[in-house]
């Protein structure tokens, strides 16, 4: 490879780091053929895109990003796979599940929206991490709570004054 090729592989991954808010390293080495075209097709229908990288590249990726990536230059040893996720979970869950039927992939290190997880005991951690959208949908069910409150209480007070606060006292 070409000093030119290298700069534009960096240009590319560096690219690639400050479009994407979730970035997870993992290790798929050890995968078989069959094993490694099951992930891929898991990772497309995930809308989770793979791709094996150099270290040393992605590291000077990373030093020239906007994002401060801490410790995870760290663990760019070995073998090392770049997910890249628009949902901040999505790459976790589908190890994961992967991982029902084989040891492997392992997590290295993930970045979550400015967050930096180091290590594969720290997958449950993300797999349980809520997309905006879960968020969302989680305060919307809140606030529709207290309002499901008065108006069952309205509906069971018989429309009189009196009946409906003694209703919404009781609750």
């Amino acid at each position: 490879m070409t000093r030119e090729e290298k700069a534009t592989v960096i240009e590319d991954l560096t690219a690639q780091l400050a479009e994407n808010p979730n970035i997870y390293l993992a290790d798929i080495s050890g995968l078989n053929a069959s094993e490694t075209s099951n992930l891929r097709r898991a990772c497309f229908k995930a809308n989770v895109k793979l791709a094996v990288v150099k270290n040393t590249l992605l590291a000077k990726a990373m030093e020239a990003s906007d994002k401060e990536f801490g410790e995870l230059p760290d663990v760019l040893k070995g073998n090392t796979s770049l997910m890249l996720s628009e949902t901040g979970n999505a790459p976790a869950k589908l190890i994961k599940n992967f991982r029902k039927k084989s040891d492997r992939p392992l997590l290295k290190g993930a970045f979550i929206e400015e967050a930096i997880y180091i290590g594969d005991e720290t997958l449950d951690s993300l797999v349980n991490i809520k997309s905006k959208e879960e968020v969302i949908g989680d305060i919307i069910g809140l606030l529709q709570s207290p309002a499901k409150n008065v108006i069952s209480g309205l509906k069971s007070g018989g429309g009189k004054l009196a009946g409906i606060l003694k209703t919404l006292s009781e609750k």
